[in-house]
């Protein structure tokens, strides 16, 4: 049975005041209760990726060799300090996937983040970069190439690294992408370069669980998280109960609806719905608190998209 269901509220939480300093790789707290640093270590490194594990498409039946779906290709990797080791990208508990997209890059308004950025690309041995949506930061940290204009940050070469300084402002709250954008822009969005930045409000209360689903083309697929169809895309993980976020963004050259079966959500104006569209590099945020335990589907509505693969897998648990 389709139900209704509200957007889960934010409220007001109570600030926590830090007396000691956090020794993590991920995470640094500033001299205030209000903000914090926030230290990302990340890498482009060279992998071969296979867009559709099992080889087929489990809906229509239809086989594909690995000559179709697998091909090398560079992505960004979240590392510990001082890129020492290789960590998930994707945070655990919510999914059985990870490589693409790249680290989950969160922060809270009033946060300043340093993200630290390593070009370990011995596959194409070409220059790269980081681009962030939604942060404030200094032409020093836009990671953008431009001739004649553009600095370090905009062209990192092998074996060099860069820290891009950012800022979460109150205009920065929600769902964003980043992504490539040095000279091999092109080349490395369509091999996987992007990734989600998730933003909340100063006192904005987190979800308990928290979905990135990015659409872009994969190989001769369009693709999610990198995969296609149904066994091979990602599978979310809630249990009823859970306030759930829907990250959904998207980076090429198509527009796409997202849709959940069985659920809804308030749009803007407070308008129920289950579809939604983003057009590229376009992203959204979507909550709920869960009461629907089953195994449902969620894809991109236009049908040569879910045909070609942009469709997977959400299972809820009871309690």
């Amino acid at each position: 049975m389709i139900s209704r269901r509200r957007g889960f509220a934010t409220g007001a939480s109570r600030l926590l005041v830090f007396v000691a300093a956090v020794a993590s790789a991920m995470l640094t707290i500033a001299p205030t209760a209000h903000a914090a640093v926030r230290q990302y270590w990340v890498a482009a490194v060279p992998t071969t990726w296979n867009a559709v594990p099992n080889g087929k498409d489990a809906t229509l039946g239809t086989l594909y060799p690995p000559s179709q779906t697998i091909f090398p290709t560079v992505v960004y990797q979240r590392y510990t300090r001082g890129w020492r080791t290789p960590m998930r990208n994707a945070p655990v508990g919510t999914v059985d996937h990870d490589g693409v997209p790249g680290p989950l890059i969160r922060a809270r308004v009033g946060d300043r983040v340093l993200v630290h950025f390593k070009n370990m690309d011995t596959l194409r041995n070409v220059p790269h970069s980081m681009h962030f949506h939604a942060f404030h930061y200094r032409p020093s940290s836009d990671g953008a190439y431009v001739p004649g204009f553009s600095g370090k940050d905009a062209a990192v070469p092998v074996g060099r690294s860069y820290t891009y300084r950012l800022r979460a402002a109150r205009d920065s709250v929600g769902v964003w992408p980043y992504h490539d954008h040095s000279p091999s822009m092109h080349e490395s969005i369509l091999g996987g370069m992007y990734g989600v930045i998730s933003i909340l409000g100063r006192h904005e209360r987190p979800p308990d669980r928290e979905f990135q689903v990015f659409f872009a083309p994969v190989g001769d697929f369009m693709g999610i998280d990198g995969r296609a169809f149904v066994g091979n895309t990602p599978v979310f993980h809630a249990r009823v109960g859970d306030r759930v976020q829907w990250d959904v963004l998207a980076l090429g050259s198509d527009h796409h609806t997202f849709h959940v079966h069985g659920h809804r959500w308030r749009g803007s104006g407070g308008r129920l719905q289950d579809v939604q569209e983003l057009g590229p590099a376009d992203a959204f945020r979507i909550r709920w608190r869960e009461d629907a335990p089953g195994t449902w589907l969620y894809h991109c509505h236009v049908e040569d998209h879910m045909e070609r693969g942009m469709i997977g897998i959400y299972q809820v648990a009871a309690r």
